[in-house]
């Protein structure tokens, strides 16, 4: 299979996630063996997304290149990884990648009606040399590299929770992105909000671009409470426990959403892993964890 870009460019602009910045964002083609590169425009700087320059795994992606840096790039990397991209250059000019809905839908819809450039340039596969498994004893989290002919994903998610209970969710090459892993959304626990906004996180969020989910019957004070945060009058809880402005794209959209994540943080390895990965309790930091533990495994 050869190589692939964009056809075109697409301009996308959003507040942060985490730090609440608005930024312009321009997903552009690129030649040959580029790879993914982000470039911050207000900076002049250009930032490879590889694992060797992930600098921040806080509830999100950063990657840097000294004292600048991209955060949040996992939904996009996601994206192009599910679309079959293997070369595009991205200018940003801020530090955050905009959320939009909180997935990587509106990327996908944009760019997979007009197809892919094909290059003049053979795809690199990235493959291992042996198995590999990296895991957390203090979470129980692992996630296992299994050297494979094709690409697959394949995640178990389960946060001790009423609400969500355990859910699976797989993908693998060649498999319908766009329409069963693209839409799902990111999501909070209700609990964890005032805690992560303590920590300078979650100045973006909002009830359009993540599901809210609140494990125990809320109480009047939460209502209120949840009202002010996100700056609405009218919020209320569903009897299955999520924000009541919430539908569900899927019964299993939360665990779909972190293989979205696990695609887009294990892209860090300079390419398409030509490997079964497949993961327990992922989250950015153990995946990217092991997307560096990758590059010294390569063939």
């Amino acid at each position: 299979m050869n190589q692939q870009t964009l056809k075109t460019r697409y301009t996308f602009e959003g507040r942060g996630l985490h730090t609440g910045k608005y930024a312009h964002l321009t997903l552009m083609p690129a030649p040959a063996d580029y790879g993914i590169r982000f470039v911050r425009t207000d900076r002049d700087v250009e930032i490879p997304a590889i694992a060797s320059k992930v600098t921040r795994t806080d509830r999100s992606t950063t990657i840097s290149e000294g004292e600048v840096s991209v955060i949040t790039i996992e939904h996009l990397m996601s994206a192009l990884t599910g679309l079959g991209v293997d070369n595009a250059r991205i200018e940003i000019d801020n530090e955050e990648v905009p959320i939009l809905d909180g997935s990587a839908e509106r990327y996908v819809r944009a760019i997979a009606p007009d197809g892919l450039q094909e290059q003049d340039a053979e795809r690199r596969y990235v493959e291992f040399s042996e198995e590999f498994e990296i895991r957390d004893e203090r979470t129980g989290s692992w996630v296992r590299v299994t050297p494979a002919e094709t690409m697959s994903f394949e995640v178990t998610v389960d946060f001790n929770s009423r609400v969500l209970g355990v859910q699976q969710a797989h993908w693998s090459e060649n498999a319908d992105y766009v329409g069963q892993v693209a839409p799902c959304r990111t999501f909070v626990f209700f609990h964890e909000l005032e805690f992560l906004a303590a920590r300078g996180l979650v100045k973006g969020g909002d009830v359009d671009n993540a599901i809210v989910i609140v494990e125990h019957p809320a109480t009047p004070e939460q209502i209120e409470s949840m009202c002010k945060f996100f700056g609405q009058p009218h919020l209320g809880v569903t009897p299955k426990g999520y924000l009541s402005n919430i539908k569900l794209h899927f019964p299993n959209e939360c665990g779909r959403h972190k293989l979205l994540d696990l695609i887009g943080d294990m892209r860090l390895v300079g390419g398409f892993p030509k490997a079964k990965i497949t993961a327990y309790k992922p989250g950015h930091t153990i995946n990217s964890i092991a997307s560096r533990t990758a590059l010294s495994k390569i063939k």
